[in-house]
């Protein structure tokens, strides 16, 4: 009986020992970029979400808010690709995560913008989300 309660939690165990998530976080000016990098074993997952007030040089523009989640793959040891399609429709969008031990840069395909309109954009022009510890 001990046998078959044990083996379950073994297994659980093992599971939780090779999970880690990982957050990234920018505010440049009223712009808010979060990333959030889970990997459990081999399977890698991101979520991306931006809120976007309009700064005083962005006038006239309205406040918005974008998030996209999905699987990635690891292209090499520090940059993740995920690819997302966008339902019913034949557009995807592909954010390329360059990852190093402070932080995390983001790039996005011009499909991304179906995901995210009107101010709001995953893409960080070079600038760097800091990792959260």
């Amino acid at each position: 009986m001990k046998k078959n309660l044990l083996l379950p939690l073994l297994m659980l165990l093992s599971s939780v020992a090779f999970a880690s998530t990982d957050h990234y976080i920018l505010r440049d000016n009223s712009h808010v970029y979060h990333l959030k990098i889970t990997k459990i074993a081999d399977d890698i997952k991101v979520s991306a979400d931006v809120d976007f007030e309009p700064n005083a040089s962005e006038t006239g523009k309205r406040a918005c808010s974008a998030d996209i989640s999905g699987e990635a793959k690891s292209e090499s040891e520090n940059v993740l690709v995920m690819k997302r399609q966008m339902e019913g429709e034949a557009h995807f969008c592909t954010l390329k995560i360059q990852l190093n031990p402070t932080g995390a840069k983001l790039e996005q395909s011009k499909d991304c913008s179906y995901f995210a309109a009107g101010l709001c954009h995953f893409n960080t022009d070079g600038k760097e989300l800091l990792k959260v510890k």
